[in-house]
């Protein structure tokens, strides 16, 4: 009975079952498809707007949820009991074994990431597809300044924690072969804005000295839309 309809469901979708699995496979070891980041998840991001709702009605049941933000053309699966903009929080207790487990140093830098691409979006500072550029030089400047924190010292410790970043779709970057952090940009992606919300940017600047929190009274530091607003909070 549920083959029957899943062959039909897939007709309506002009997809065959190879292609429903590779789609679903993907979003689930990923947990993201950004259709710029590379050709395959061009492909994949299209066959899901065909599919979109035979996506979520296969995962639903799995207490799994999508995010889709058309805007900016990327996809995120959220695993049970996760935050998700616009939508209720979940009623049922869950132990988190679907989410990833960020490191301190990973946190950190994702906190910092989300303080800059907010400042950029203040001043202007981001491209037609939502990007904003940043050094890595400026990243560690800002690890200093708000978490008394720096980037790992060792080249290799810090490439792990740049595929990190991109593996969470955050970032991209160029110059990763190149042992000067001075050489090294990032394109924060604009989910960075999905990602961190304003509860933990909050606490970030509720910890800055008074005379920095006064420089902008009233400063909203995130958009007016309460559709970019998400923290997934890391396991203690």
């Amino acid at each position: 009975m549920i083959e029957q309809a899943l062959e039909e469901a897939l007709a309506e979708c002009r997809l065959t079952r190879g292609e429903f699995s590779e789609l679903l496979v993907r979003l689930l070891d990923y947990g993201v498809i950004c259709r710029d980041e590379s050709q395959v998840e061009t492909v994949l991001y299209d066959r899901f707007q065909r599919c979109e709702q035979l996506i979520r009605e296969w995962l639903a049941p799995l207490g799994l949820r999508l995010q889709h933000d058309s805007r900016f053309q990327f996809i995120r699966v959220y695993p049970p009991g996760a935050e998700v903009p616009g939508m209720p929080d979940q009623e049922e207790p869950h132990h988190g074994g679907f989410r990833a487990r960020l490191t301190q140093q990973e946190v950190a830098a994702i906190l910092v990431l989300r303080i800059e691409y907010d400042k950029a979006l203040r001043e202007g500072q981001v491209d037609e597809s939502g990007y904003a550029a940043l050094s890595l030089e400026a990243l560690e400047l800002g690890l200093r300044n708000l978490l008394k924190m720096s980037l790992p010292d060792k080249l290799a410790e810090r490439k792990n924690l740049l595929k990190k970043l991109r593996q969470l779709r955050l970032v991209q970057f160029t110059g990763e072969d190149t042992e000067s952090v001075a050489e090294i940009w990032l394109r924060v992606r604009p989910t960075i804005a999905q990602f961190v919300g304003e509860e933990a940017l909050q606490q970030l600047l509720d910890g800055q000295p008074q005379e920095e929190q006064e420089e902008d009274p009233g400063q909203r530091i995130t958009p007016e839309s309460e559709d970019h607003s998400l923290f997934v909070k890391a396991e203690a």
